[in-house]
């Protein structure tokens, strides 16, 4: 059941026109930042010549990318989600959701899944872009995926903040704006040069980027892949919750 509604959630995506607008302007916008990229790029090559443990193409190019993929997607994401529950609800349609033979679990995960998928061919879209240069110029094939992995782990945690999000209200412009909020604070949170060494190391752990940081640098460590998979799984939990409760209420 839970491939069912992933299914259909992405046939809704990819029939959507306001999708793949969106979904447009963001690669595109990439894409053009990309070019000034591999322009600054080019342009450094003469005065790295015979530098010591000068950075590659994978560096300069790959990696700033990557930090700017994560702005598009921090925008673009509440923007599909809002209308994953909160649409369903306005239209009257989660009640008989609700009432159907399905486990709300089934619901939130089938729901979380189709949106996933389509996200995810978008990280993966925006991870074309620098590998196409291995035709021309030796890349960090590793330090590249692991810029992927950490964006594919970001991206689904903003997906499974906005689906909770989503659960809360009846108007999806309203969850949009609470997701990118929410989003935001989580992602400026880190303040370690503003508070105490203790508050700053708490509050680091809690930043978005600062995870994805260390994985753009070909860092891998198993404790930022296990922080987004637990970010994603609390807010599915109380998403899963939010909706019980509004079963068992009817």
């Amino acid at each position: 059941m839970i491939f069912l509604i992933a299914s259909r959630e992405l046939r809704r995506l990819w029939l959507s026109p306001v999708a793949w607008t969106l979904l447009a302007v963001a690669q595109g916008l990439c894409a053009w930042l990309f070019l000034l990229l591999i322009n600054d790029f080019r342009i450094l090559q003469g005065r790295l010549v015979g530098l010591e443990n000068t950075p590659g193409v994978t560096d300069l190019v790959a990696a700033p990318l990557f930090r700017i993929a994560v702005w598009c997607f921090l925008v673009l994401t509440p923007l599909l989600t809002m209308n994953l529950i909160s649409e369903e609800r306005r239209n009257r349609t989660l009640d008989l959701l609700l009432s159907a033979p399905v486990s709300v679990m089934a619901i939130v995960l089938g729901k979380y899944l189709g949106l996933l998928i389509f996200l995810l061919g978008a990280t993966a879209l925006v991870a074309l872009m620098p590998l196409t240069l291995l035709a021309g110029t030796p890349l960090d094939v590793g330090k590249l995926l692991a810029g992927w992995l950490g964006l594919a782990l970001l991206v689904g945690a903003f997906a499974s903040a906005g689906l909770y999000m989503s659960t809360l209200t009846t108007q999806p412009m309203v969850a949009a704006i609470a997701t990118l909020g929410l989003l935001l604070f989580l992602c400026v949170v880190d303040l370690r040069t503003m508070g105490g060494e203790t508050a700053g190391s708490l509050l680091g752990y809690l930043s978005l980027l600062g995870h994805h940081d260390a994985l753009l640098r070909g860092l891998f460590n198993s404790a930022d892949v296990a922080y987004y998979l637990l970010f994603s799984v609390t807010f599915l939990g109380l998403a899963i919750r939010r909706l019980d409760d509004e079963r068992l209420g009817h």
